[in-house]
């Protein structure tokens, strides 16, 4: 397993992008103070219950994000409730949720 970070900068502050990498499968989120944002293989309705503020974003098995670079260029598939209270909707560009969750 390898573990590759990256930090975004937006307009209000950083934020942390964390990717956990297997043979053929990899994991990747990027968190800020109020939230995070992730690939589908996190549930964000059991984090919900948590209190946790968090977002899919979008990826496929024929499309996957792969890497920190390509989250950027994504958009937000599903929001939890906390995460809608800080505006992050469906369909907003990733690089727009990022300074959200800041």
């Amino acid at each position: 397993m390898e573990i590759h970070t990256m930090t975004y900068q937006t307009p209000g502050g950083p934020v942390e992008g964390v990717q956990a990498k297997w043979p053929g499968f990899n994991i990747l989120l990027v968190t800020g103070s109020k939230g995070f944002l992730a690939c589908p293989a996190i549930d964000v309705d059991a984090c919900q219950g948590y209190g946790a503020a968090a977002a899919i974003v979008q990826s496929t098995a024929d499309n996957p994000i792969g890497t920190l670079e390509r989250f950027g260029d994504r958009k937000v598939t599903k929001a939890n409730e906390n995460a809608k209270a800080l505006g992050i909707k469906e369909g907003m560009d990733v690089t727009d949720a990022f300074a959200l969750i800041a």
